[in-house]
């Protein structure tokens, strides 16, 4: 009987330590592999007065715990924590969980079970992008040549609900991730992919998820030949029609003289200058840029962007343009890429 005495109070001391009381309160019946999802957990606290409430995660595999921090939100009493989770395979279950509450005196941890999850693996076409999300739109995209076969695509998309870093295509030359953006609820990243230069439009697909199907996104390749303005403007000057132009701008020129000679009117001086500076224009050299041995050349002239080639020896390059902290040059290859304005020589 004293045996069963001690056992009851220490039992009941144990009890009396608890002051915690928290379950699992949303979860979802079913989730796809590559879904980034939220769990929900509601807890009420006997303790008015604690610093924080800490969560020990375990035992989840197939899960990939994103958030070090909840999201919380109070309703009375209650305190509803929101973690974001990433399925990250066919097998997966909810996280057992300790849940411990800071104060200055020592309180047992709550323990809170998980469950094992409904998985559900997609079976895509050939298009998908590897995106799964709640809505995937382009912002802005731009075409420009990267080689004589093919062409590069620059895009800004922004997601809701998505695990952007996964993103990935199939059948394409060359892609990557150049910045992105995670804040799970609303991210954005700028990606770009080199593809055939006979492909008239780009298209892919992504999972929606409050649709539940595959929704298509297509490009339509339309060649930017522009001159330098942006970080994205890949394309050298053209110049294989520089000698058409001087002779157009020849023409008016002497149009202009003959104006003066006949009219005796000299506003037509402009039908002058303006054609002969534009001549001098054209007939400027290329300005060749000292490249450094070591130097990395980037594809788009951003920081963390993708290096496509490392300089073996210091090399003098035709310069082709130039944006804040990079300049862009024409490689042997005939390639344009962007180096670093610190890995330029300076004499």
């Amino acid at each position: 009987m004293r045996l069963l005495f001690l056992t009851l109070v220490f039992i009941t001391s144990l009890f009396a330590q608890k002051v915690l009381y928290v379950n699992y309160d949303k979860t979802p019946e079913r989730v796809i592999k590559g879904e980034i999802f939220t769990v929900t957990l509601k807890t009420l606290s006997t303790v008015k007065n604690f610093q924080s409430i800490q969560y020990h995660f375990s035992n989840h595999p197939g899960l990939k715990i994103l958030d070090t921090r909840p999201t919380r939100e109070e309703k009375g009493k209650f305190f509803y924590d929101s973690f974001h989770m990433l399925v990250t395979s066919k097998y997966a279950r909810l996280p057992d969980i300790d849940v411990s509450i800071v104060t200055n005196k020592h309180y047992e941890p709550t323990f809170v079970k998980g469950q094992k999850l409904n998985v559900i693996s997609l079976n895509p076409k050939k298009d998908f992008s590897n995106i799964i999300a709640n809505s995937f739109q382009l912002q802005e995209y731009k075409t420009t040549s990267y080689d004589k076969t093919h062409n590069i695509i620059v895009f800004v998309a922004t997601a809701k609900n998505a695990n952007l870093k996964a993103m990935h295509f199939k059948h394409v030359y060359k892609q990557g991730m150049e910045s992105i953006s995670n804040s799970y609820n609303n991210s954005k990243i700028t990606y770009f992919v080199v593809i055939d230069k006979r492909l008239e439009y780009f298209t892919f697909s992504y999972f929606n998820l409050l649709k539940n199907n595959y929704v298509k996104v297509s490009i339509p390749i339309i060649v930017d030949d522009d001159s330098v303005t942006t970080q994205s403007d890949l394309k050298p000057r053209d110049q294989s029609h520089d000698t058409i132009k001087m002779y157009i701008a020849l023409t008016i020129a002497i149009f202009g003289l003959i104006l003066i000679f006949f009219q005796r009117k000299y506003i037509y001086l402009v039908f002058v200058f303006i054609p002969l500076g534009y001549i001098l224009y054209l007939n400027i050299p290329e300005q060749d840029v000292c490249i450094k041995k070591g130097a990395n050349i980037y594809l788009l002239p951003v920081e963390n962007g993708t290096i496509f080639e490392t300089t073996q020896t210091e090399y003098h390059l035709p310069k082709e343009g130039s944006v804040t902290n990079f300049t862009k040059v024409k490689l042997q290859n005939e390639k344009i890429g962007w180096v670093k304005n610190e890995d330029t020589c300076t004499y």
